[in-house]
């Protein structure tokens, strides 16, 4: 997996978290304003609702996505060590000997 795709699955947890906190918060409030009453208040909580509702899919949705990305890209990289041992050993070996010479230099 690239760098680019690495960054853009986290920014995509990150908005799925972000988006349960705003819907916690909506809802929340919602349980708040429970006692408020009138016409335009109780239709404004009904469109409410049903927005918090479909975000809540749309979230769920997402996550699944992120989740089945994240399988996958654990099943390439198993598939790619079995596959390439040596060559896997040699990497991971080259990306110690380079963090040991960024951590060795501060």
């Amino acid at each position: 997996m690239s760098e680019s795709t690495d960054l853009s699955a986290v920014n995509k947890e990150k908005l799925v978290s972000d988006m349960k906190i705003v819907v916690a918060d909506a809802e929340e409030i919602l349980r708040a304003t429970a006692s408020v009453a009138g016409e335009k208040v109780g239709e404004l909580r009904e469109r409410i609702q049903d927005r918090l509702r479909d975000a809540k899919i749309r979230i769920a949705d997402a996550e699944a996505a992120l989740l089945d990305k994240t399988k996958a890209a654990a099943r390439a990289t198993d598939d790619f060590v079995h596959e390439n041992p040596w060559r896997a050993v040699g990497i991971s070996a080259g990306v110690g000997l380079l963090l040991g010479i960024i951590i060795g230099r501060r």
